[in-house]
């Protein structure tokens, strides 16, 4: 999908077609005038692109992009799409399909914080090196979200049933007095997999997808949880892109809120679902499966080919249905939270 420069996360993969000086092309009569940079996005401004590729970096002047399209990782091994990437790449690909307040980077850590709402959305993702020595990283992990009166809380990526105290850093975390709490299972499918789970039929539920948060579909997320009120926009709207599903009940008036929601974010080539809810008075009717099913569909005719999600480890009714429609476990999270220092 095309995608425009601003858009892009630092990190993300990406296939930037630009034009060539024309000096270059006008000394050489046939060379093309445009060509491709592959690689990892390292900087974006007003007039810079900078793109790491297998042979170094690549500098592009904004004004010579013709376009800019946003590329899945390279595999890590030889498996479905779905689960061939590494650990990381999987924590990086999944990172910006849910929004935060705050991001900043410490290396190659990713420090975020939303007044506290959602573990997600107020936890450092740490991967790769933080350009530190890891007791500094830590303790500036710790000032970071002291100063913004959160306790410091880390999310931790790694195979499916690992141990935090395994990992260097969850074994430092840990003897700093760290406690490891939620896990959650990162689940992956292939979206024409998912979009097939619900046998489309024009006198099932209809489902709604809008680009924009409505005030209807806010409301029910506000009954699925309790929110911070400050941190929704840009939670909720975060994503370089996000859809939002919703079925209404069976003759609701118009404006009112919707029993079922989800929401889609797309990122890194993917899709990623979260905010899944039906209300209790209307469960057992298939229509989370229903939103899923729709919520991929787009998804596929997008071109996304490939879509994750996260559940909580000991939310078993999700954990069977999402297993049950085609997605599979390809790694974890583990949370670890610091004592709030004074």
């Amino acid at each position: 999908m095309p995608a425009s420069p601003d858009a892009l996360h630092i990190g993300a993969r990406v296939v930037v077609r630009y034009r060539l000086e024309p000096a270059e092309t006008a000394a050489t009569p046939g060379r093309p005038t445009m060509t491709d940079a592959v690689g990892d996005l390292v900087r974006r401004d007003d007039d810079v692109l900078v793109v790491e590729t297998r042979r170094g970096r690549v500098s592009v002047r904004c004004d010579w992009v013709v376009a800019v399209k946003e590329v899945p990782p390279a595999p890590a091994r030889r498996a479905p799409a779905h689960l061939a990437l590494s650990v990381p790449d999987m924590a990086r690909v999944s990172a910006p399909s849910w929004g935060a307040v705050e991001r900043e980077t410490l290396g190659a850590w990713e420090l975020r914080a939303s007044h506290g709402f959602t573990q997600r959305g107020s936890s450092a993702l740490v991967l790769g090196d933080p350009g530190l020595p890891l007791p500094a990283a830590l303790d500036a992990v710790e000032r970071w979200y002291a100063v913004r009166g959160l306790p410091p809380r880390v999310a931790l990526p790694g195979s499916t049933g690992f141990d935090p105290g395994s990992d260097p850093v969850g074994a430092a975390l840990l003897a700093r007095g760290w406690t490891a709490g939620g896990r959650s299972h990162h689940l992956t499918a292939a979206t024409a997999t998912i979009a097939t789970a619900d046998p489309w039929s024009p006198d099932g539920p209809r489902v709604d997808v809008t680009e924009e948060l409505l005030d209807p579909w806010l409301e029910a997320y506000r009954r699925s949880r309790t929110v911070v009120e400050s941190a929704v926009p840009a939670v909720l709207g975060g994503s370089p892109r996000q859809l939002f599903g919703s079925i209404a009940a069976d003759d609701a008036p118009p404006q009112h809120p919707p029993v079922a929601i989800a929401r889609l974010a797309v990122a890194h080539g993917w899709a990623g679902l979260g905010a899944v809810w039906t209300d209790p008075d209307h469960r057992g009717r298939g229509l989370a499966r229903r939103l899923t099913a729709r919520l991929a569909a787009v998804a596929a005719a997008d071109g996304i080919r490939l879509v994750h999600l996260q559940v909580e480890a000991d939310n078993a009714p999700a954990l069977r249905l999402y297993e049950g429609i085609g997605f599979e476990r390809h790694s974890e999270y583990v949370y670890l939270t610091g004592p709030t220092r004074s």
